[in-house]
């Protein structure tokens, strides 16, 4: 796995710069898809970076916009090259979910997490995974079954990368007394946190059972950043503007969905920040873990 900005954040970086240059143009999502006789919904998932676009739908589009500035139309045809390219996770299309969150997560420069029930994915063991997959899934077929152990556990590789991934996990106490695959997986379970604690790039910590409702009662929420990514714009493209691309992932029964915009998103990482002044602080959650385990 490479630390280097991959394909979904140039995609999404592309999609970004396309609605700004049609927004400043004046022109509207339906007038774009009727002048070039598309889809209704294709600029859209240009845009959001949903489909991978060509250099030379870039190329029209910039000449519908009468965007003439040469470096800035040769640096995002570039990157519609770019984010074309296969990755890693490509591997994996059948047995990752819908919106490319394996993705993100391997663009992102830190993630916050709330995990309301299970450890959060980065952080399981091996036969945690399993044990999860025996439950959750035990109807798929064993070649699949190990796929997405691989694909989980090649994941976890961010967290000890060369630039790692900052990630803060905040976890509801349920999660570290549910015993997930018997105890002696569990046990394995709960001194793999501790050990992972340790990283300087991980933060741990735990909501205790008293701490009461709070904004998170849905299911788990990850909130992904991206920092530094205006001035990786310097491949040719500048831009007085701030390019958003943090964005809010939401996992549920009835699907995943994601929030983008920049007013939901902050009012997201409010609640994050609400939320670990009510937890144990770091030092504290691997002291609860540790009292966990049995001598």
């Amino acid at each position: 796995m490479s630390v280097d900005e991959g394909p979904t954040l140039r995609r999404r970086r592309l999609g970004a710069e396309l609605k700004r240059c049609r927004e400043a143009a004046g022109l509207t999502q339906e007038n774009v898809s009727r002048h070039f006789e598309w889809h209704a919904a294709k600029v859209t998932r240009i845009e959001t970076a949903r489909v991978a676009v060509t250099a030379r739908d870039v190329r029209d589009l910039l000449d519908l916009y009468h965007v003439r500035d040469e470096a800035y139309r040769e640096a995002l045809i570039e990157l519609a090259r770019m984010s074309r390219e296969r990755t890693w996770w490509s591997d994996y299309r059948d047995v990752i979910r819908p919106g490319n969150f394996v993705g993100l997560e391997a663009g992102a420069s830190s993630m916050l997490t709330w995990e309301p029930v299970i450890v959060p994915g980065l952080l399981q063991t091996e036969r945690y995974i399993r044990a999860l997959l025996r439950t959750g899934r035990s109807f798929d077929p064993p070649h699949e079954t190990e796929r997405r152990v691989r694909l989980r556990l090649t994941r976890q590789s961010r967290l000890t990368e060369r630039r790692p991934l900052e990630f803060a996990a905040l976890m509801d106490e349920s999660v570290v007394r549910r015993v997930v695959g018997g105890p002696e997986v569990m046990q394995e379970q709960l001194r793999h946190l501790i050990e992972m604690a340790q990283l300087p790039n991980v933060n741990l910590q735990i909501l205790p059972f008293g701490s009461g409702e709070h904004g998170f009662l849905g299911g788990p929420v990850a909130l992904l950043e991206f920092r530094g990514v205006d001035a990786q714009m310097n491949h040719g493209i500048s831009r007085p503007e701030t390019t958003h691309l943090d964005v809010v992932y939401l996992e549920g029964l009835a699907g995943d969905s994601y929030e983008e915009q920049p007013g939901e998103v902050a009012r997201y990482r409010s609640e994050f920040e609400r939320l670990s002044t009510k937890a144990l602080d770091h030092r504290q959650t691997i002291k609860m873990i540790e009292s966990l385990l049995v001598a």
